[in-house]
């Protein structure tokens, strides 16, 4: 038995956005009615599935970044620093993250600021505002050869210290790329859907599998999927799809996957890499999902 196309065709919807949207708004509301620090500007945007238009029906929590643009962090040494002007500032990333959590915290009351994650503030439900994630970030800058090649946000992870880096808007303008007319015909996008609401199932049906397929690792994975496999039909989308990447997963062609953002490798040994056992298993688990 394989899947429907009707089944595949509804799985390819777009979930809700407007309570996303509502909630973006209301978060852009509470930080412009803080008074912040003198010479501070910064920007909202949102990030993740929602940003991307790859949410499906079931889709809750929104990713939203407050990112630092009054100031910015690079991987120039000092000397480099120095070489091109650049001088550092009192004012970073904890600074900025302080005065944010006031700023949620006036505007919603403390109790619906939760500080406890490592890597974002999470801004509780209520009075139909859904569940947000909120990164505070700054302002990133990659450099070669002490010329700028790409912008994207940093921020560190507590208590660990840890920075991280990620290129979100590089990250939707590749995938909307792949989406054009040009390239997948407005096919790429549904058919992320597709493969997100076929992880779900699989997952439904083996809890223990949760966590190992993330949304953002299995949009990179279709995103390494030529061109050619994506078709009007969402059986044959499917089929060539899967039966390309089990083919590329087993020789050394999946060392050469990249994430969408095209910064990084999808697969390694960092925190913001996948893991290639995962990502297998994610396929053979898509290839008994069809076959059964």
């Amino acid at each position: 038995m394989v899947i429907s196309e009707s089944q595949l065709q509804t799985w390819s919807n777009q979930g809700a956005t407007v309570s996303a949207q509502q909630t973006h708004e209301s978060i852009r509301n509470a930080l412009s009615t803080y008074r912040w620090s003198s010479g501070i500007t910064y920007e909202t945007y949102l990030q993740g599935s929602y940003r991307n238009s790859t949410n499906i029906r079931g889709d809750s929590d929104v990713d939203l970044v407050v990112e630092l643009t009054s100031v910015f962090y690079s991987n120039l040494t000092d000397s480099e620093k120095s070489q091109l002007g650049i001088t550092s500032t009192a004012y970073g990333w904890s600074e900025f993250r302080k005065e944010v959590i006031t700023a949620l915290s006036n505007y919603y009351g403390f109790q619906y600021v939760d500080t406890s994650g490592s890597k974002s503030i999470k801004l509780l439900p209520n009075s139909g505002r859904i569940k947000a994630d909120v990164v505070v970030a700054v302002e990133y800058k990659h450099y070669e050869n002490m010329r700028l090649t790409a912008e994207g946000m940093t921020f560190w992870t507590l208590p660990e210290w840890r920075q991280i880096y990620n290129f979100p808007k590089l990250h939707y303008e590749n995938g909307a790329s792949k989406n054009s007319q040009q390239q997948t015909r407005g096919l790429y996008k549904p058919n992320v859907r597709v493969f997100k609401n076929a992880r779900n199932r699989v997952t439904d049906e083996y809890p223990f599998l949760l966590g190992r397929f993330p949304s953002y690792f299995v949009e990179c994975l279709l995103f390494n999927v030529p061109n050619s496999k994506f078709s009007a039909s969402y059986q044959s989308t499917f089929v060539d799809s899967i039966n390309w990447l089990n083919s590329q997963l087993y020789n050394d062609s999946w060392q050469r996957f990249i994430c969408q953002n095209k910064m990084s490798y999808l697969f390694g040994d960092s925190t913001v890499q996948w893991n290639i056992g995962d990502a297998r298993e994610y396929v053979s688990r898509l290839i008994a999902l069809w076959n059964a």
